[in-house]
């Protein structure tokens, strides 16, 4: 028998008990809910004192909102913003501050655990209906690196492209017809040619650099 992995440790912020209990049994196995904050200060506080893989973080919560939390603590773990808004600011902002990902409270527990799951493993995640605002951003930037760097090839636009729309590696492989691992070198070139270290930085990149 192969060995079982470790649960991802998650904390929930959102100022909703109700909707707090609901992630929780959502989640189910897999997960590890180790605390949950139902206002900014204490998200923060807790995630500091926890050290989650991921945060799940409501974007309208008291003390500063969901916004506060990525700004202090997306350098420390993933947050992964799960709200009702489905406005192109707020998702921009999101993303601007830190965020990996950004699911709307409609998402179904299937999709949810899917995505929370790639999530914690530093993939970029969003909700279908708002894939396309991230990939209008992507587009953007993949005509030109910045600073006179090299252009990105016809074949890393395309896997930026899937990358924007929330696949998963292996799915762009199948789409693509190349194994995951060639898609992982695509990425890690596009990195290399945007002078960015880590996947979820070419989500801010794109929204720092492209939004008129």
């Amino acid at each position: 028998m192969g060995a079982v992995s470790d649960p991802i440790r998650v904390v929930l912020a959102d100022d909703h008990p109700i909707w707090r209990d609901g992630v929780r049994a959502d989640l189910g196995d897999g997960f590890e809910v180790v605390g949950e904050a139902a206002d900014a200060p204490s998200a923060i506080e807790l995630i500091g004192a926890a050290r989650p893989d991921l945060v799940v973080c409501d974007l309208n919560m008291p003390g500063g909102g969901g916004l506060r939390v990525v700004r202090k603590c997306a350098t420390d773990t993933k947050i992964v913003m799960l709200t009702v808004s489905e406005q192109e600011r707020d998702l921009l902002d999101a993303v601007a501050a830190g965020a990996i990902g950004y699911l709307v409270k409609s998402t179904s527990r299937d999709e949810l655990c899917a995505a929370l799951r790639r999530a914690a493993e530093g993939e970029p995640v969003f909700s279908a209906t708002l894939a396309a605002l991230v990939l209008g951003e992507f587009r953007r930037i993949a005509g030109a690196a910045p600073n006179g760097g090299q252009s990105l090839s016809e074949r890393e636009r395309e896997v930026l492209q899937y990358v924007a729309r929330g696949h998963t590696y292996k799915a762009i492989g199948e789409e693509l017809y190349i194994s995951h691992r060639t898609v992982e070198n695509h990425v890690r070139n596009i990195l290399d040619k945007l002078h960015l270290s880590r996947r979820d930085e070419l989500m801010r990149y794109a929204l720092e650099h492209g939004i008129e």
